[in-house]
């Protein structure tokens, strides 16, 4: 005889602890990180900016920015032992577990220290994440060994040029710095709270951050923009898209994308990366994506009031950035870093071990 499903089962609309880093989905409010409404922070900060205030706690100074900036750059290079561990790894392993094992590995090269030392290594690991999976992917599938210490100015402007072997475009490296800061916190989600729970134990940073990747890797939590785009090219075309989602409706398939479990009303995240997929399909001359988009999310809110998120908009944006799909996922581990990270301080700062009853 099976047990009664518990009210909240999965902690859902339980409160479980407070935090000054993002409000999501509160009345009367969009995403917010610091007190700062998400789109003001897309139109006018980098996302090393948001990085620094998630970090740190406030903006930064046009000094502390440049001090920061630099002090990034000269983090990107890998340890040989690092790179050789990517070297190891198998073209076709799934590049989450190469940002978990690069991860670790890193924390066992660089030992974090004491507690004094959480900034440094978070900034360690925040410079290295696009070095370790562009490292491994460049290696894996082209056999290039890819110098990782390029003096682009931005994470984002070194990802694209790791990965692409050219110089990004202006376009591109702003679109990709849009979605970093879209995706760089989001309350008491799945991961951020795997990383709260490791820290609590006072676990070391690098192993909190690796429990965290690990988090983001089940499909219930990351990998749905991925899923869009591989949903919208099965769609292949506008002229499809109205009757595949008629068939989707029938057939009770999940349309990927859509929903949220705190946003009742849609993502407030979505006009702003919506923008960005426009900007991108003009400047590629390739509006079918964007096409699909408009007529799928039209259908969604009008038949059955779903709205669409994050996601949605980010698949198709990445898709015409010319980045492979399975490394959708990795970027969005670019950017919540910072937010694990900066929950794993806030953890620390007024700690106890979470330790929840079971019925």
């Amino acid at each position: 005889m099976g047990e009664k499903k518990l009210e909240g089962a999965g902690l859902r609309g339980q409160v479980a602890g407070n935090t000054a880093l993002s409000t999501v989905g509160k009345t009367g409010k969009g995403l917010t990180y610091r007190g700062y409404a998400i789109e003001e922070l897309a139109e006018k900060a980098t996302f090393e900016e948001v990085a620094y205030m998630l970090l740190y706690g406030k903006l930064p100074t046009q000094s502390e920015y440049d001090q920061y900036s630099s002090k990034l750059k000269s983090y990107r290079s890998l340890p040989a032992e690092l790179k050789e561990v990517l070297e190891r790894v198998p073209k076709d392993a799934h590049p989450m577990d190469v940002m978990r094992t690069g991860c670790s590995m890193l924390g066992n090269l660089e030992p974090e220290g004491d507690f004094s030392n959480q900034n440094e290594t978070a900034d360690r690991v925040l410079a290295s994440m696009a070095s370790i999976i562009t490292y491994w992917y460049r290696y894996s599938h082209e056999g290039v060994k890819v110098d990782t210490a390029t003096d682009h100015p931005t994470i984002g402007g070194q990802f694209l040029s790791l990965l692409t072997g050219n110089e990004p475009s202006e376009e591109h490296s702003r679109a990709l710095a849009v979605s970093l800061i879209l995706y760089a916190d989001h309350g008491f989600n799945a991961s951020t709270f795997t990383a709260m729970v490791t820290a609590s134990t006072l676990a070391n940073p690098t192993q909190v951050i690796a429990s965290a990747i690990g988090s983001l890797s089940g499909p219930l939590h990351g990998g749905a923009n991925e899923a869009v785009m591989e949903m919208m090219k099965r769609v292949g075309k506008s002229t499809n898209a109205e009757t595949w989602l008629r068939n989707a409706f029938a057939n009770k398939d999940l349309v990927m994308g859509f929903g949220h479990r705190v946003y009742k009303f849609g993502d407030s995240r979505v006009p702003t990366m919506k923008s960005c997929l426009k900007d991108l399909t003009e400047w590629a001359g390739d509006t079918k994506w964007l096409e699909i988009d408009e007529i799928m999310e039209t259908s969604m809110v009008s038949e059955k009031k779903i709205h669409p998120n994050l996601d949605f908009p980010s698949g198709p944006a990445y898709y015409l950035m010319g980045f492979p799909i399975n490394l959708y996922t990795p970027i969005f581990v670019m950017a919540r870093i910072t937010g694990w990270s900066a929950h794993y301080f806030e953890q620390n700062a007024d700690n106890s071990l979470i330790r929840p009853l079971s019925a």
